[in-house]
């Protein structure tokens, strides 16, 4: 690939920000502060748990100004690779859509020789190429113990589609799937009721039931428990099709070479992606380092993200357009 250099405006302060901000990783605050190999598993935060302030903390920083969050992008990429160097990790960019070929592309630009690896078959005609021309490895599926290969077809046909998001597919199945075991976590999903009256947390909320349009569409296997008229899709529905085709292809991929991912991931994503980068932060080391991973661009807009696509003149793949922008500037 071409070298890239990035506008050197980008990285000038704004004479306000905070010291890590200016480079100064000695004076970080402690929420910024790299996991050291002795430190205990950063990732064992409870969602619900949150307190306000670590919220409050993640909005600033998504506030910031776009040549402030590129330069903390930067940094914390660099920390990470010195966190990894010193547990003898190697890394590797997870390379999919627009946003990870971005990271891809900006990781070089700031010096970081970061090979990238994808799973490019299940990706658009026009997404391999642009892999391709930007020297992207691309890794196989995985087999069974049988030799059968799991392709997009045959997870779909076992396991089921994955529609809407991740998170509701899951919950979706759990609900097309009724057992004794999954008694309480489908109570919550039909009615929002949480808790247990026996230790006094029985409570409900709105916020923790499936919206009623999705429940009349594929909750009707819960009907003869609940009273309810639902229909029962004719298809099967599933969050695992990210797992078999993209996750554990990786993973093995990860665990054969002792390398963790950089990911192209955003919190103004929503869902799980948003709860994790602001329960964990953009660099996050487990106990094993199964799920270590950096997100440098979890603070980041999208408009952060084009404009920066844009400087670095990434390759856009066909399949997504051109980058424009409208008439108020806004970029689209």
């Amino acid at each position: 690939m071409e070298d890239i250099e990035l506008n050197p405006l980008l990285f000038q302060s704004c004479g306000n920000c905070r010291a890590c901000l200016d480079g100064d990783l000695s004076e970080m605050c402690d929420d910024m502060k790299p996991h050291t190999v002795g430190d205990p598993d950063p990732g064992k935060y409870v969602w619900s748990k949150l307190s306000p302030e670590k919220f409050a903390t993640f909005r600033v920083k998504q506030q910031l100004p776009y040549h402030i969050k590129v330069k903390y992008a930067a940094i914390r990429a660099r920390e990470f690779i010195s966190q990894c160097g010193a547990r003898g990790l190697s890394t590797h960019v997870s390379v999919g859509g627009l946003d990870s070929i971005t990271l891809f592309c900006f990781l070089q630009s700031i010096g970081l020789d970061v090979p990238g690896i994808s799973c490019s078959y299940l990706e658009d005609i026009s997404i391999q190429r642009v892999h391709h021309r930007l020297g992207i490895e691309r890794i196989h599926p995985i087999s069974d113990p049988g030799g059968g290969i799991w392709n997009q077809r045959r997870v779909l046909q076992e396991f089921g589609f994955p529609i809407l998001s991740k998170e509701k597919a899951n919950k979706l199945e759990m609900l097309m799937n009724p057992t004794p075991k999954n008694a309480l976590m489908r109570r919550t999903q039909m009615t929002g009721t949480i808790g247990n009256a026996a230790d006094g947390t029985l409570r409900h909320s709105s916020n923790a039931k499936m919206p009623e349009k999705w429940l009349k569409l594929f909750a009707g296997a819960n009907n003869s428990e609940y009273g309810t008229d639902y229909k029962i899709p004719p298809f099967k529905v599933s969050d695992k099709c990210c797992y078999y085709l993209k996750e554990k292809p990786l993973q093995l991929y990860a665990k054969e070479n002792h390398s963790v991912p950089f990911m192209g991931l955003m919190a103004v994503e929503g869902g799980r992606r948003e709860k994790a980068l602001i329960a964990n932060g953009c660099n996050y080391f487990s106990e094993h380092d199964r799920s270590t991973r950096s997100c440098p661009f979890a603070i980041f807009t999208r408009q952060d993200l084009l404009q920066l696509a844009l400087d670095l003149c990434v390759p856009v793949p066909e399949i997504y357009g051109t980058i424009e922008a409208d008439e108020t500037g806004k970029l689209y």
